[in-house]
């Protein structure tokens, strides 16, 4: 995946996010907003074939770069934990 950091402060970070679409970035920013440090996780995509944009904010001084990654870690163990268990269904 390749990305474009557009804006980035202490607080708060913009970025596209090329090649990704509503379906991707619905669940990252959703997952994003499980956490109690992240304030705004919102994404737009402007056109219909436009790269989204993310847009996060933070609080507690926690770095929004650290809330992205660890948002995907997460979705990355919901995503493994989800192969293990069709593996299991379509194998016995």
């Amino acid at each position: 995946m390749d990305i474009k950091i557009l804006e980035r402060e202490e607080d708060k970070v913009r970025m596209v996010l090329k090649g990704q679409g509503h379906t991707f970035m619905n669940a990252l920013t959703e997952e994003l907003l499980t956490d109690p440090s992240v304030d705004v996780a919102k994404y737009v995509i402007m056109y219909q074939f436009s790269e989204p944009e993310l847009f996060v904010t933070t609080k507690d001084g926690k770095d929004p770069i650290v809330s992205i990654r660890e948002a995907c870690a997460r979705l990355t163990v919901q995503c493994d934990e989800l192969l293990e268990e069709v593996r299991a269904k379509t194998t016995a």
